[in-house]
């Protein structure tokens, strides 16, 4: 059985940086990408934040993203985490760690979220405020 158990996140204004982190205990089907998905207010579907290949490493980011958030792990602590720079009124919203099928890492975050996950963290809020 796999746990993702998320910690970070919080409030802050916009321009501020916020670090979140999915602590993982378990093993990862090595057909699942591991990533970043959030659900902002109002919205009914999870989108895609950042992914990444466990098969070749590859990352891939939402284009709303790129360039601001930044997805890395540490192998040694089995944590993923998710750097958020510049964060914008915009990405207000419960931000998940899950493992997702992967045939791509890019195809994990943009694929329609309805289907193809394995398992989820329990979500933590980040708020952002102008």
């Amino acid at each position: 059985q796999v746990h993702l158990v998320q910690s970070g996140g919080g409030s802050v204004q916009a321009g501020g940086s916020l670090k979140l982190s999915c602590a993982v205990s378990g093993d990862i089907d090595s057909t699942h990408c591991m990533g970043w998905w959030r659900q902002s207010p109002g919205k009914e579907e999870r989108e895609g934040v950042a992914a990444i290949d466990g098969t070749d490493g590859s990352i891939a980011y939402a284009d709303s993203v790129e360039g601001r958030f930044t997805l890395s792990q540490d192998n040694a602590k089995n944590t993923l985490y998710l750097q958020m720079n510049d964060l914008q009124p915009e990405d207000t919203a419960m931000y998940y760690c899950a493992t997702r099928l992967c045939p791509s890492a890019r195809v994990a975050i943009t694929a329609p979220t309805f289907a193809d996950f394995g398992f989820w963290g329990q979500g933590t809020q980040v708020t952002v405020s102008s």
